[in-house]
């Protein structure tokens, strides 16, 4: 694995054995949990909310699933941008898979502008392909796509999945696995951007009502529909968490 730091973002960056020197910055039911938007306050004042309660939070980084490609709707693009910003503005940093098409470097880019620190994980096969983002803060490259999860799991105290094709679909499922198996407790959030993951969320609504998702292997996730009430849901969950596993224990599958 390869690692690159840059030294242009005021915070200092991780390295790929280290650890970040930065300050570390809904109700759940079976399936998943509707989270409501932020109540009608105003960017700036959520900004600083999110900032207050990230400033008593475990959470220092959140991991970030998207698309390559920016989707039909400006919306998803737009709801990527908002949540950059918001994790910036609360001091969180942003761990994703390190390209810089689409959603994905949207949601970089505008973390960097807002003067966050941002974590790129990428395979080495991908680096050309999905235009690997160069101006992060710390860009690992792995040599495939298994060290990359778990390089993303291992550093990471939450995670989201924005609109994405069958590799954001795969790591999500994959994150509510782990959960419904037991072996970890972060929180997962769906960010249903325009009613993106309806079909997915009916999907595992058919699998409850024929009993694969059953009492003893809950599925537990929530899920927001604004891309402003990502940040406040995951500060809000991890309040509420048990103790935090042992990543360890979690990643020797790997």
């Amino acid at each position: 694995m390869k690692s690159k730091s840059n030294s242009k973002n005021p915070h200092t960056p991780k390295t790929a054995n280290g650890k970040a020197s930065r300050r570390p910055a809904a109700k759940q039911q079976t399936t998943a949990a509707k989270t409501p938007g932020n109540g009608g306050v105003e960017p700036a004042e959520q900004v600083t909310l999110d900032r207050k309660a990230a400033a008593k939070s475990t959470i220092s980084n959140v991991c970030v699933y998207c698309g390559s490609g920016p989707g039909n709707s400006p919306v998803y693009a737009e709801g990527a941008r908002t949540l950059g910003h918001a994790l910036a503005g609360a001091g969180i940093g942003l761990v994703y898979g390190g390209g810089g098409l689409g959603l994905m470097g949207e949601v970089a880019r505008a973390t960097l502008e807002a003067g966050g620190q941002v974590t790129g994980i990428i395979p080495e096969f991908l680096t050309q392909k999905e235009h690997m983002l160069r101006d992060v803060d710390t860009l690992l490259v792995t040599k495939d796509m298994h060290e990359r999860k778990r390089l993303m799991f291992e550093k990471s105290d939450a995670f989201v999945a924005l609109p994405g094709g069958i590799g954001t679909l795969e790591e999500l499922v994959e994150q509510l696995t782990w959960s419904q198996l037991g072996q970890h407790n972060k929180p997962i959030v769906v960010a249903n951007i325009a009613g993106f993951w309806n079909p997915f969320l009916d999907l595992l609504a058919h699998m409850r009502d024929d009993q694969f998702i059953r009492n003893g292997i809950n599925v537990r996730f929530m899920v927001v529909d604004e891309a402003t009430a990502i940040l406040p849901t995951i500060l809000g969950a991890e309040k509420r968490r048990p103790g935090k596993a042992s990543d360890t224990a979690i990643t020797a599958k790997f």
